[in-house]
């Protein structure tokens, strides 16, 4: 894959990318690919999958070698080849990968203090533990400044109260704590001080409700969240005080490219079923794969995957080369919303070249299809997209 860099030299991914594209390509397809269908079905959450991910290094690729991470042999980049390749395959794993990395581990080694850091980060780091990010709630989604949840601090504790929603990595058997937004005073110019705090796992009053049976991502962990007097200590708050809502719209910006990743998986499989398929069905004679009708649709679906993946990773190489907030701001936005439509759209079209197979269960064509729905709308809607790159172009819009 080549593209710009940006310094505006060419770039391509590394030797030691496609490298490891291979690796991850392989454990995918051994330890994934052929149960896939039966989690989604069963709605089950691989634990000890996600722990060979683990074991594979691939939630420690942005983190420090002092936490057991990659150190400087990984970067943003290779997270998102991880996140594309195990996508490739299974998007409920893909989201598990992107959200323990981007929502769980990275806030803390972005934000945390060394204690936090020492206490939290190694055995998320190796994957024998997930963390979630509780940011949405029932009337705060995109309008995040509208949180309701509440944190006071009382006798050297926080007491939170309040309610979370659709939150990743959030009550499964190996998740340690999620960190939470809540408003913890107010602002000289009246509006809510928003604060990030960590609230571990069993904590009295902390309660993860019942998984959500939703349209995709079956074996995804996602759950309501509840808080009720939730005491933790004062050392929890994350980061500073006042400054969560800032320090979670940062944390978006990665989280983006690396959704833009997951949906470059997702192109890539609808476009490997449907070339596979165009090529065996057989009708009138031949296969439907000569037909322009089915041949155009599936060139369209190249020409998304090359774009998609270009956008994806110059926003990658951006992140890796320090460059400037707000370009690296823009092009994940950019990169998000084309990707995220494209891969909607491809699902699709795969399912339109599959006819009515693609409506049946038995073939992965349907997952995807119901995969792909939530990219438009996780980590920043189309529309929030667009209302970014509006503003990254000098437009006064609301």
């Amino acid at each position: 894959m080549t593209g710009t860099h940006p310094t505006g030299t060419p770039f391509e991914l590394s030797r030691e990318h496609e490298e490891f594209r291979r690796s991850v390509r392989e454990f995918a397809q051994a330890e994934i690919a052929p149960h896939a269908a039966q989690w989604d079905r069963e709605h089950h959450f691989p634990v000890d999958v996600v722990q060979k991910m683990g074991a594979l290094g691939l939630f420690g690729l942005t983190a420090p070698e002092e936490f057991g991470g990659a150190g400087e042999d990984g970067d943003f980049t290779s997270l998102c080849v991880a996140i594309e390749e195990i996508g490739r395959v299974d998007q409920s794993m893909g989201i598990t990968l992107q959200a323990g990395v981007g929502l769980g581990i990275n806030p803390i080694l972005t934000y945390g203090t060394d204690a936090q850091k020492e206490q939290w980060l190694p055995a998320l780091v190796a994957g024998e533990q997930l963390a979630g990010f509780g940011l949405t709630e029932p009337g705060a989604g995109s309008d995040a400044g509208a949180t309701r949840t509440k944190a006071e601090l009382v006798n050297g504790e926080w007491v939170v109260n309040g309610a979370k929603q659709f939150i990743t990595n959030s009550g499964s058997s190996i998740t340690s704590l999620v960190t939470v937004t809540a408003r913890t005073g107010t602002r000289e110019d009246g509006r809510p001080e928003i604060s990030a705090i960590m609230v571990p796992s069993g904590t009295p009053g902390f309660t993860a409700e019942k998984a959500y049976d939703k349209l995709g991502w079956h074996a995804s962990d996602t759950h309501p969240l509840s808080f009720e007097d939730c005491h933790v200590p004062a050392d929890h708050l994350l980061g500073q005080q006042g400054r969560g809502y800032a320090q979670f719209l940062a944390t978006l910006d990665d989280g983006r490219v690396a959704i833009s990743a997951l949906s470059v998986g997702c192109i890539q499989a609808c476009l490997d079923m449907a070339v596979e398929y165009a090529g065996e069905r057989q009708t009138f004679g031949g296969p439907i794969g000569r037909k322009q009708g089915v041949a155009f649709q599936i060139a369209d679906l190249e020409v998304m995957l090359h774009a998609s993946r270009m956008l994806t990773y110059r926003a990658a190489a951006l992140k890796d080369a320090g460059a400037p907030y707000q370009e690296f701001k823009q092009a994940a936005a950019v990169a998000k919303l084309y990707s995220t439509e494209s891969a909607v759209t491809a699902t699709r079209i795969a399912t339109q070249v599959f006819g009515g197979y693609g409506f049946m269960e038995e073939y992965p064509v349907a997952r995807f299809y119901r995969d792909a729905k939530v990219l438009e709308v996780g980590e920043g809607t189309s529309e929030v997209q667009r209302m970014l790159i509006a503003r990254g172009l000098g437009l006064p819009v609301e």
